[in-house]
């Protein structure tokens, strides 16, 4: 009888372990729990990236043509923290070191149905360069399903979606 239970109760710890943890989101992204509020900014990008540091813009392009959804709030991560966020037709840009970073966007939202999606992009950095990165939204056919879209850009149309947009700054809600 003692054989048994023992039995009975390392199959269970054998199984305990093996049960898998719940999903956790993408470590590029920051935690979940942030949100931001946006306000059209004065402060300008600097001309060149610091010394030994990469510049880098994520450019929000998105023009409503759905009155319902309005000017959507974009959060940007990078490496598992928040950088800012835009809104509407703007930007963020921030410095980087040089190597491997891994970048993240989320639709901040009430709804869920908004606030689940997120897209990723991956970036090796060089000291002294500047990357561009767009964030778009698109729908399919019916309004049916939204996707977000995280994408590197050529210098040239990164420049482009910079200087038609607005620079945002952006501050955790408390």
């Amino acid at each position: 009888m003692k054989a048994t239970i023992a039995v009975i109760l390392f199959t269970a710890v054998a199984f305990a372990q093996e049960t898998p943890a719940p999903p956790v989101f993408h470590a590029a992204c920051g935690p979940m729990s942030v949100n931001f509020d946006t306000e059209t900014s004065t402060t300008q990008p600097p001309a060149q990236p610091e010394p030994g540091k990469a510049l880098v813009y994520v450019a929000e392009d998105f023009t409503t043509v759905q009155p319902s959804i309005g000017s959507p709030r974009i959060k940007v991560g990078l490496d598992g923290a928040w950088m800012g966020a835009t809104h509407g037709k703007s930007y963020v840009f921030f410095s980087v070191d040089p190597g491997e970073h891994h970048l993240c966007i989320k639709w901040q939202s009430s709804l869920e149905r908004f606030s689940k999606l997120a897209a990723f992009a991956h970036l090796t950095a060089e000291a002294g360069k500047t990357y561009y990165f767009r964030s778009r939204i698109t729908f399919s056919s019916q309004w049916a399903n939204e996707y977000l879209d995280l994408d590197a850009v050529d210098p040239d149309e990164g420049q482009y979606l910079v200087v038609s947009s607005q620079p945002v700054a952006s501050h955790a809600k408390k």
